[in-house]
Parts: structure tokens; sequence; C-alpha cells
């Protein structure tokens, strides 16, 4: 095949690869995001008070989703592994559209505990299974603007979800006599159920199995993806595995920069909006439902521009430490800044910048782990990562929570979220530094591109 024809034929795998697969798996992504942070929607509309919640217990409520989500994230990303992603990934789906129904009739702080914990495991392994999925697709070099579309999903998800949830809410006592809040759990769980149904029946598991692709595309995928799985190994698979993941001082690290950018994203997706619902005595300014459902998603359009921006600009130019430790110190400044503006509107948009650096870096990150991973290890070590970015999510709703029922407002909470995307930056900026013994990194080309 002619150099001119195997471009041709890469173009349109990939086409068909970003066209087929990754707007399906984004929008379980989407209805995966939703599911977990529509706690945050349905707390300053009637749950708190009717569930007599302080700032604490909702933090330590919205958190305790992480605690089961990390007992089961890495066994449940080998199972994904072992039995294919078509099935697990479905699997996952049905379990936690079931629990986040059982939200709708939830009548306690421990019943709210209870479920929020078994829908952290009923979820455990989607994202990080989605992430090594979508990888197992895509050469690479490709994998930064494959990555980025499907992480639009996230922020869309509030730009799209606030007004949503705030709509279903406004449907007090109208089915089945249901509080608004309640309404809104049943609303936003259902369609995990409808999807994970469709997706036994829409997704494959490996290029091969692909019945949209030609011949000569599937060829190409899999001797590219083989190629790139031989150079990983250094023709020694045996040494790639489980126990490589958990040794690997740079998975570790990778981990530890994950947390700080979660920790961040966290604490921004819970308490945004009952920080917004404090204006009216915090600025003498009033809000209705839905007004304040668009102030919540104002920050997330913006972000979504910037993440395919930003990851547009890694992919042309490799993926540079810059494109992970710029928007980290970026949020890190904007962070507690928010809290010094004298409106509403200076308020919501330095929160836009924060929402922006965190959602800039996040793709192009999770593009490093399967640049020195393979198979079993690749799955272990991508679920390592975001289980440590996961113990964040615990950590900065609780202690958000806390540290604001403690200090009497969100200043003090905000700095630590800020203390901790500065660590972010600052490992990024280390481990490009440190030459990777398998691959030879450059420092200032941290899993750079070839193309």
């Amino acid at each position: 095949m002619s150099h001119a024809s195997n471009d041709a034929v890469a173009a349109s795998a990939i086409r068909k690869v970003a066209l087929r697969l990754v707007p399906f798996v984004a929008l379980m992504f989407f209805i995966n995001y939703l599911d977990r942070t529509a706690i945050s929607f349905a707390a300053p509309n009637g749950m708190n008070s009717d569930l007599a919640l302080s700032a604490a217990q909702f933090g330590f409520a919205s958190g305790i989703f992480f605690l089961g989500y990390i007992l089961l994230e890495v066994p449940s990303n080998m199972a994904l592994h072992r039995f294919g992603a078509r099935k697990w990934l479905a699997r996952i789906m049905v379990s936690w559209g079931l629990v986040a129904l059982l939200f709708t009739w939830v009548d306690s702080a421990r019943g709210l505990y209870a479920l929020r914990f078994a829908l952290g495991v009923a979820e455990a392994g989607f994202f990080p299974g989605a992430i090594l999925f979508l990888s197992l697709w895509v050469p690479s070099r490709y994998r930064s603007r494959i990555l980025a579309l499907f992480y639009l999903a996230q922020p869309l998800t509030t730009v799209i979800g606030a007004p949503l949830a705030a709509s279903l809410i406004q449907h007090d006592g109208v089915f089945f006599g249901l509080a608004g809040w309640r309404f809104m759990f049943f609303g936003v769980a259902i369609p995990a159920i409808i999807m994970g149904v469709v997706a036994w029946f829409y997704l494959a598991d490996r290029p091969a199995d692909a019945r949209w692709l030609s011949v000569e595309e599937k060829r190409w995928l899999t001797e590219e993806l083989a190629r790139e799985s031989r150079e990983k190994s250094g023709g020694d698979h045996g040494r790639h595995g489980l126990k490589i993941a958990f040794t690997n001082a740079r998975v570790w690290t990778l981990a530890l920069i994950y947390f700080g950018f979660i920790y961040g994203l966290y604490a921004l997706a819970f308490f945004l909006p009952t920080i917004i619902g404090g204006f009216e005595a915090q600025f003498g300014t009033q809000f209705d439902l839905m007004q304040k459902g668009l102030i919540t998603a104002i920050p997330y359009l913006p972000a979504a521009i910037v993440l395919y921006l930003w990851s547009r600009d890694a992919t042309r130019r490799g993926v540079r430490s810059w494109h992970v430790a710029l928007p980290a110190f970026t949020g890190a400044i904007s962070v507690p800044l928010a809290l010094f503006m004298d409106s509403p509107a200076a308020t919501v948009a330095v929160i836009t910048i924060t929402a922006c650096s965190i959602f800039a870096a996040l793709p192009n990150f999770w593009t490093l782990p399967t640049r020195f991973l393979d198979g079993a290890a690749a799955a272990a070590g991508v679920a390592l990562i975001n289980t440590v970015g996961n113990m964040a999510g615990f950590s900065s709703s609780y202690l958000t929570g806390a540290l604001h029922d403690l200090t009497g407002g969100y200043t003090v909470p905000m700095f630590v979220v800020g203390g901790f995307m500065l660590m972010s930056g600052i490992l990024m900026l280390a481990i490009s530094r440190v030459p990777r013994p398998d691959a030879g990194m450059r420092p200032s080309h941290v899993g750079a591109q070839t193309h």
C-alpha cells in the first residue's frame, strides 16, 4: 500500500471511530457525571432541608460515593480487560441506573449515605474503563483528540444538566406527589438503564470486531496498535502486568497530579450551586430556580470550548508538560481569587477561569499513562490513577463542607483547593524532567506525540 493510500485509510479509520464510538461513549459519560453530581442540584432545592443536613453532612454524603468507587475501581477495570468493554460498561450502566433510581425515595441522612456509597460501588470502573476502551481503538498520536472529544461530555453535563435538573425540580408534586428534588433523581436515573441496554448491542470490543470498518481500516488499526504494544513492552509482555502498574513511580506521580485536579473539580461541582445560592445573602441579589441553574452552567460552556482548543493544540504539537502544568497554576490562583470579587458577575467570571483550567488539562493528562503501560498494566495503571484521584473526590467534598462549618465561609476551603492544584502543576513539571527509563522521555516533551 502506498504512503498516500495508507494515510487515506488512517484518516478514514480515525474519522469513523470519532463519529461512531466517541459520541456514544461521551453520552454514557454525560449520564454518568449527571447522576453522580445530581445531589449538588438537589441540596439547595429542598433535599438538605427535608433531610436536615448540615454542610458537613452534605459534604460527607457527596464524598462517600468515592469510597465505594475506590474499593472496586481496580478490580472493575481488570474485569473489563478480561471480559471486554462492551459487556462490562453495559453492566456498570444498568447497575448504577438502578441504584440512582432509589434516591427518589431516600428519607434520612443515613439512607443518603448508604445510597451514595452503593452508587459508587455500582459505578466503579466506568470512567477508567471508558478511557481504556477508547485508548484501545486509536494509536497514541490520535489519542489526545479522541479523548478531548470524549471529555467534552463532562463540562457539557453541567451546561445542559443544570438547567435540566432545575426544570425537573420545578415539577414539585406534579408526578406521583414527589418533591421536585426527588423527581429530579428519578428523571436522571432512567437514561442510565436505557443506555446500558443499548451499549450491550452497540459497542464492539476492538477494531477487528467492528462491522462498520472496512477490511483495510481494520487491518491498519490492528497493526498500528499491535506495533505500539510491542514497543511499550519491549518484546517482553511478561514484564507488563499488575505488579508493574503498582510499583511504577511514574504511575504514582501521575496519580498525585490527578488528585489535585479532581480535588478542584469536585469542590467546584458539588458546592458551586450552594455558593450561587448564597449570592442573595452576600450581594443582596435574588434569582429564581431556573436562573440559578443557568448561572451554575455558565462556567462550563467556555470550559468546553477551551478544552477543545487546548487539546487541539496538544494534538498538533504533541502533549507537552505545560499543556497540563499551565492550567494547574492558573486554577491554583483563580480558585481562591473568586471569593474576593465584589459582584456575582465577577465571581462567576473567575470561577469560569477555574473551570477552563481544570478541563483544559484533563484530556491531555489522560494521554500519558497509556504511553508507557500496556495490556493488564494499562488497565491497572489507569484504574489506580483514577482511584487516587477519586480519593480527592471524597476528601474535597467532606473537607470543603467541614471547613465551611468550622470557619463560617468558603475562603479557607477554596485556598485548600488552590493549594492542591498548585501541587499538580509542580509535580507535572517535576515528572517531565525525569527521564523515562523505557522510552527516554525528553524533559520538554511529556509523552510527546510523533507525527
